[in-house]
């Protein structure tokens, strides 16, 4: 069922930058009342004054609580609409050399903030019988990106959760939505050059978000003829499939330092 967005109450994890605060601005334009939350909550006011009736909130996604205050919030403002799980950090590096604290938080926040929106959403949508749920997952959900093993993991585990909550609510009309960019201009694919794949936009992933509020697809990957990529490397023999990661510069997650990789590593330290 598609989502009319104006006036409709918006929540966006991770909007302070980013793919985040793309989406942010492209459903405010849409008409939306959008709901900004992020752990920097001084980044999530900056976009939300730059948006008319916009709100910020701290919100710390793999925190229970603080999603529960985030939504309450929200629903303060209307029932809510749209929610997109956007939030997400990336720890580069050997994962022999990452110390467990950062592997665990990495996993709380990439897959526990998906796992909280969802829980925290869901029951009103389905007594509404509408809403919609974008997950950002990533196209390392769909094959493995050495170097960034906990990342992978926890992109693995978004896509397939997504698609088994699906199953579950296929005979409402909530839709639920994962969409799996491949290397976006970001922070966190600072560092990051795959050979024969262009860097997407944060402001074409956020139009490709705010279009599944209309068409509802399950999955979109971007770039689009990437899709089938996860079915190849599991058809590919994994020593062959290593060595074309290698070709391509998949595996340079292991390597990665650039001044822009290391500031944003050091930013995730902070919090």
């Amino acid at each position: 069922m598609a989502i009319s967005l104006r006036g409709t109450v918006a929540c966006v994890t991770g909007g302070g930058r980013g793919i985040g605060k793309a989406t942010a601005i492209a459903l405010a334009q849409a008409g939306a009342k959008v709901f900004i939350g992020d752990i920097d909550v001084d980044a999530a006011q900056e976009v939300a004054d730059s948006l008319p009736g916009a709100t910020a909130i701290q919100l710390d996604v793999s925190d229970a609580d603080s999603f529960a205050r985030f939504i309450e919030r929200a629903n303060e403002a209307g029932p809510l609409g749209v929610l997109i799980n956007n939030a997400g950090i990336q720890r580069t590096g050997e994962f022999v050399g990452q110390s467990l604290d950062t592997k665990h938080r990495e996993m709380a926040i990439n897959v526990g903030g998906a796992i909280n929106g969802m829980h925290f959403a869901l029951p009103g949508m389905l007594a509404r019988n509408c809403g919609h749920i974008v997950n950002v997952s990533s196209m390392a959900g769909k094959m493995t990106v050495p170097g960034a093993a906990v990342y992978s993991a926890s992109k693995f585990a978004v896509a397939s959760l997504s698609r088994t909550v699906r199953a579950e609510i296929a005979q409402s009309a909530v839709t639920i939505t994962t969409v799996l960019p491949s290397a976006v201009q970001t922070e966190l694919a600072a560092g990051l050059d795959l050979r024969g794949v262009p860097k997407a936009t944060p402001e074409e992933i956020a139009e490709e978000i705010v279009a599944s509020c209309q068409h509802g697809r399950a999955e979109v990957t971007l770039p689009k003829w990437l899709f089938p990529i996860g079915t190849i490397e599991q058809a590919l023999p994994e020593k062959f499939g290593n060595w074309v990661k290698r070709a391509v510069g998949a595996q340079n997650r292991i390597s990665a330092d650039t001044p822009e990789s290391r500031q944003y590593q050091e930013r995730l330290s902070k919090f």
